[in-house]
């Protein structure tokens, strides 16, 4: 025997055959059906336990055929449940009636005495509805809790002219529902941009959804993005709304835009002109309305390489562009940027902030930074763990003996000194290092080399402070 689709139904009506009836039709299709005689036994029921589908009587008074018994119950229905799904059903389906209950709230209309057929699929179409809501419900409070905790993170510093002119960008552009392309190495704080803009948007109030391209398995991003009908694919065993869905209203950040496989390009394309998203397995289309802002470390050039990314999808993202600096373009920034960090670390590890010496200070503002900000703030926080608790000296950060000399691109880290070190951590730190320094901090070309993933990689680069 088949399990049932949906779990529960609640039936209201005051004719105990038109009662056995529904709970003997509709027990395929729910787990459990609960039949009830009049409006005070609904209003108990659907308040202790919140049904899938009521199926709602229209009249219960003898003789009545104006409706307004069940239109009544309906509202009340509503008023424990704004998302519930009421489908109406009587005797005497005059369209003014279908009319008022649809106005009302319901979702739907039958009459007596009904089809079979009919019934099971307007009941099932309504229930697939109500279970529509609940997924879209909750993948919208996982963006809730999901922008709360990235809102912590460390707000948009810097006083230089290179980020003046980011500031100005966003203060005219969030106002806008133009889309913005972010661009930027590794760590210059493309998301925290994108918060900005968001926050500076008329959606913000709404919820900001984000998706790392780079940290989703290439074969689950069409999933993730557009989501699925049950049976699309082996482990789609029930319909899932995609992200761009969840972002309805507010706000979509694509971070790594450039991971984006071409095949899928084109979809995301389609999806942006026309606001609509086609399910995996789906032939019905969904309409969205967001405002995208993506980002990525790719360099223009590559960008602009039809063999990497599509041009008409690069205009479309692109409305207005943001280039993000990297540190040592923004060297007088740094002071305000170590200043934060000690203290937001002292907070976080519940002792007073040290005192940076000068230099210490002098040695930050010339290393060059390969990882940029997020680089910058790993130091600090190791420094603070392991340093001095009254003052961080330059020894503290690791810099090494000229902060100030560039990585070349093939930089080597190990010398013949290292080379007998046979200590794990010790080696693997060495060897991520050397990755990232060979490609320029570039995440997802480190990560191939290395043959981990981008969010592996970024483990390990939390782990070793790199």
């Amino acid at each position: 025997m088949s399990r049932p689709e949906f779990d529960l139904c609640v039936v209201v009506d005051d004719d105990e055959d038109i009662l056995l009836a529904a709970r003997l039709l509709l027990k395929s299709l729910f787990a459990e059906v609960i039949t009830v005689g009049t409006p005070g036994e609904a209003v108990a029921t659907i308040g202790k336990r919140p049904p899938d589908v009521v199926l709602l009587d229209a009249n219960f008074a003898r003789g009545a055929t104006d409706a307004r018994e069940g239109i009544a119950l309906l509202d009340r229905i509503i008023a424990i449940d704004p998302d519930i799904v009421v489908v109406m059903i009587t005797a005497h389906a005059g369209v003014h009636v279908a009319v008022e209950a649809m106005k009302h709230g319901a979702t739907d209309f039958v009459s007596k005495p009904w089809s079979n057929e009919r019934l099971l699929a307007t009941v099932r179409t309504a229930a697939a509805l109500r279970q529509s809501r609940h997924a879209v419900d909750t993948e919208r409070a996982k963006v809730a809790v999901a922008s709360s905790a990235s809102g912590e993170g460390p707000p948009l510093l810097g006083r230089s002219p290179a980020m003046a002119r980011v500031y100005s960008l966003i203060e005219r552009a969030g106002p806008s529902d133009a889309n913005v392309l972010i661009l930027g190495e590794n760590g210059t704080g493309k998301e925290l941009v994108s918060r900005a803009l968001h926050r500076h948007s008329l959606r913000a109030e709404r919820p900001m959804l984000t998706v790392d391209l780079g940290a989703v398995v290439e074969d689950l991003i069409d999933s993730e993005l557009f989501g699925h009908v049950k049976g699309a694919f082996t482990d789609a065993k029930a319909d899932r709304i995609g992200r761009i869905q969840a972002a309805d209203g507010g706000t979509l950040f694509l971070d790594e835009i450039g991971n984006l496989p071409l095949r899928l390009q084109p979809k995301l394309l389609t999806a942006l002109e026309q606001r609509r998203v086609t399910p995996v397995g789906s032939n019905a289309t969904v309409p969205v309305d967001i405002r995208v802002i993506a980002a990525t470390n790719m360099t223009p050039e590559r960008l602009q390489d039809e063999a990497h990314f599509r041009q008409d999808l690069l205009f479309r993202l692109n409305t207005v562009e943001i280039l993000l600096p990297p540190l040592r373009e923004r060297r007088e920034d740094i002071p305000e940027l170590a200043a934060y960090f000690l203290q937001f670390y002292a907070r976080r590890y519940a002792r007073p902030a040290p005192e940076l010496s000068e230099e210490a200070l002098a040695a930050l503002i010339a290393h060059d930074w390969p990882g940029n900000i997020r680089a910058l703030r790993h130091a600090i926080e190791r420094a603070l763990i392991l340093g001095d608790p009254h003052r961080l000296e330059a020894a503290d950060f690791s810099l090494g003996a000229n902060a100030k000399a560039r990585f070349a691109p093939d930089a080597v880290v190990s010398t013949s000194e290292d080379a007998g070190d046979l200590n794990l951590d010790r080696v693997e730190r060495r060897i991520v290092e050397t990755a990232l320094r060979k490609h320029g901090y570039n995440i997802s070309l480190a990560a191939h080399e290395l043959g981990v993933s981008r969010a592996a990689l970024y483990r390990r680069m939390e782990k070793y402070g790199l």
